[in-house]
């Protein structure tokens, strides 16, 4: 029994990196939120955050299309979410037993590190995000925080065209901005064969 691990290496939590990832009005932010009523299930404390930037549906929640929703800290870089996170945690001490949720990480700069940084301290880690830009390009943080995922799940939603399995969004404004916030109004979900830039 002298090799057996002990009693503190068998109750330590095994932290998580979970990503929903795929295009505009996939369900990424319905299956964020329903991995984190299964996290709240379990005593998890949960701290969950959103882009400034992103005010749709509403500045203090996180919401989905389908109208579930949870309260969130709005931030705009990755170093703020540090700050706000030892804000609201018991003591400023960060335990095993959080969660920390991002959702539209893509528009957050320097989240990745910071999330990665956390995860490295056994920290549990969810995200909802898109994964290319309209233009068909790989977000930074994304890219970034990709590699330390222990769970990736792709979200496909509906090709507005072809009514396929579509992977990407199309913007139905010609602009050079990468991230403009918007909803049906301004973009479609569209598969391969549909999307003008994949047809390039």
């Amino acid at each position: 029994m002298g090799n057996a691990p002990d009693r503190i290496s068998i109750n330590r939590m095994m932290p998580e990196l979970i990503i929903f990832l795929g295009p505009m009005f996939g369900g990424k932010t319905t299956a964020m939120l329903s991995a984190l009523e299964r996290y709240k299930y379990q005593q998890r404390h949960v701290y969950a955050f959103k882009p400034r930037i992103d005010d749709r549906f509403s500045k203090d929640e996180i919401v989905s299309h389908m109208g579930w929703k949870i309260s969130a800290t709005q931030i705009s870089t990755g170093p703020e979410l540090i700050r706000e996170l030892m804000l609201q945690v018991p003591d400023g001490e960060i335990s095993e037993n959080s969660v920390v949720a991002v959702d539209e990480l893509f528009m957050i700069p320097n989240v990745a590190e910071e999330l990665i940084w956390l995860y490295k301290n056994n920290v549990t880690v969810v995200a909802s995000t898109l994964d290319l830009s309209s233009a068909c390009k790989p977000f930074d943080e994304v890219a970034q925080l990709l590699p330390w995922a222990t769970k990736i799940k792709k979200c496909p939603a509906v090709c507005s065209v072809c009514q396929r399995d579509a992977f990407y969004t199309w913007r139905k404004q010609d602009t050079d901005e990468e991230i403009l916030v918007g909803g049906v109004e301004l973009y479609e979900p569209r598969c391969k064969m549909c999307h003008p830039r994949m047809m390039k």
